[in-house]
């Protein structure tokens, strides 16, 4: 069976992205890089929703991608992807595939098969979702040392109490803080 990742990162308060899709607050130093770099080395498949998917496409295959980050843009382009969408669309980024449709359902059958690991990056909205139905198995966020006034929760729209188990911790020179969760299984009465 495979597993489902959650990566984010995240201001202070909690969001993940600000007004107008703003992320410019997230801090990407050495350190950060450096943790891209091995997440990228485990040869798993990542996962968008359409959104994140087309923002990540229009940087990670460009020269000034491969200028920057050298490493993290080679993984990036030579991961296997899934872009989740309501509306079919033909991907412009190599090792792409576009699922439609019931997500849930097809991500619970792509977990029950054997094969590489999908790691979420991102995509805000389907965490939520997927976070709903208990399809994620591990959350990692990266909490920069900032808070701004207003944004996109990383949670918005859960319904229900999401019990978290911290699993790992580290913190970076920038002040960057790593976190690592998985869900807290129900304990049943004895």
């Amino acid at each position: 069976m495979r597993s489902l990742g959650a990566y984010n990162f995240l201001t202070l308060n909690g969001f993940f992205r600000g007004p107008q899709d703003d992320i410019s607050w997230h801090t990407h130093g050495g350190e950060e890089e450096q943790f891209s770099v091995e997440s990228l080395q485990g040869d798993g498949i990542l996962v968008f929703g359409r959104k994140t998917y087309e923002m990540m496409a229009s940087f990670w295959p460009t020269p000034a991608a491969a200028a920057q980050f050298p490493e993290v843009a080679a993984g990036m382009n030579r991961a296997e992807k899934i872009a989740f969408s309501r509306k079919p669309f033909t991907p412009r980024w190599d090792n792409t595939r576009v699922i439609t449709g019931d997500i849930v359902n097809e991500v619970r059958a792509l977990k029950a098969t054997p094969g590489k690991n999908l790691t979420i990056l991102g995509s805000g909205s389907i965490i939520s979702l997927f976070t709903e139905h208990r399809l994620i198995d591990e959350y990692q966020f990266m909490i920069d040392p900032v808070a701004i006034p207003d944004g996109t929760p990383v949670f918005a729209g859960i319904t229900s109490k999401l019990d978290l188990e911290l699993t790992g911790s580290k913190v970076l020179e920038s002040g960057v803080v790593l976190l690592s969760y998985r869900p807290r299984r129900l304990r049943t009465a004895r």
